[in-house]
């Protein structure tokens, strides 16, 4: 198993070229990008990855991320957007709620992958078109425009005695873009609960379509076990510092056949290092959602049998002091109807999840 990253700070001038879902560029647009890709995880012959994209010009309402592999690999599933692939050259498009991105705002999406012999990352990219290169252009014949204004991450006052710190922790669920968490921070906003919370996590808020506050620890491709393995969590608690973690982990482990008991170990050690950080941490466990990939026709299983022994396994780890609460996310959650891939959600599985956490976590905050 092995980790690489590769992150390209990249921009150019240029029009959007005609085709692509970005509406066409008035010819004084400010273009340019930030591309991560990372190999999440590595297997012979499969690996996983996720790609983050950060628009640092004029606003868009609809992207296309183009690489091509150097050493012949091929993507096999992919999530939060459509890829095509002819030949090395990859092209993907935003999914139908991830599409608008403005000036500074970010989205990702992650696949898995085949590849022999080697797996080299690539070391270009296109964002609508445009070659990215590094800041931000604009054509120097374009007389000077009032400049795009970026999405705020929405500011709200503490109540007194601060806002209670909540991170989500998980997978590609979580995080790209896991629009849930949007639509789990709007309901809290029109419920007049947003100022009691702050969402927290190293990896920034990335496009659902409005403004909200949306620090996370979604990782793409990311397995439970190997981050409880690897000690990631420690640095990831200790930069962000929360009262309430939301955790949905073990879809990867489930795909790449860990076995439940396994998982649930990985479970206990993250927990400890939750209570290490913050011996009252209040800690909300997803019963994971089903999952139907095309590829792994005994995955639902393995979840039911993982779902099935979290409630035991949060009661005997559970104190007083640091309650664990199981949110079952299986019930009611179709994915033939609430995922595009049996996998990820899409926007009705979304604003399932957000409505499955809502009652759990309005309860941790008192």
């Amino acid at each position: 198993m092995s980790n690489r990253k590769l992150a390209i700070a990249l921009a150019a001038a240029a029009l959007v070229p005609a085709g692509l879902l970005a509406a066409p560029a008035p010819a004084s647009a400010a273009a340019g990008c930030q591309v991560t890709y990372t190999v999440t995880s590595q297997w012979q012959g499969g690996f996983g990855a996720a790609v983050a994209v950060t628009n640092l010009g004029d606003p868009v309402t609809g992207w296309t991320v183009g690489w091509s592999f150097p050493s012949g690999q091929t993507v096999t599933q992919l999530w939060n957007g459509v890829a095509s692939q002819s030949g090395a050259a990859v092209t993907v498009r935003n999914a139908g709620y991830n599409g608008s991105l403005a000036t500074n705002a970010s989205t990702s999406f992650g696949f898995n992958g085949a590849w022999t012999g080697s797996n080299a990352v690539p070391t270009a990219f296109t964002f609508n078109g445009v070659s990215c290169t590094g800041g931000v252009t604009t054509p120097p014949s374009t007389p000077p425009t009032t400049p795009s204004t970026p999405t705020p991450t929405p500011s709200t006052p503490p109540p007194a005695g601060g806002p209670v710190k909540v991170m989500a922790l998980g997978d590609s669920i979580t995080g790209s873009p896991g629009c849930w968490r949007a639509l789990l921070w709007q309901k809290l906003q029109q419920a007049g609960r947003a100022s009691q919370v702050d969402f927290v996590g190293t990896l920034p808020a990335q496009g659902c379509g409005f403004a909200y506050d949306g620090e996370n620890e979604g990782h793409g491709g990311f397995l439970a076990t190997n981050v409880a393995d690897q000690n990631q969590l420690v640095g990831w608690l200790a930069a962000t510092d929360p009262d309430v973690v939301m955790m949905h982990f073990g879809t990867n482990d489930v795909w790449n056949n860990r076995s439940t008991a396994t998982i649930l170990a990985a479970f206990t050690k993250l927990v400890g290092q939750m209570r290490a950080a913050n011996p009252a941490m209040r800690i909300l466990v997803a019963q994971i959602l089903p999952m139907t990939p095309s590829n792994c026709a005994e995955c639902n299983q393995r979840v039911v049998a993982l779902n099935a022994a979290i409630p035991a396994w949060a009661a005997a780890t559970s104190t007083a002091a640091s309650p664990v609460t199981v949110v079952d996310q299986y019930t009611g959650f179709d994915t033939a109807t609430d995922t595009p891939d049996g996998v990820h959600p899409d926007d009705s599985g979304n604003r399932k999840i957000a409505d499955r956490w809502y009652p759990a976590l309005t309860a941790a905050l008192g």
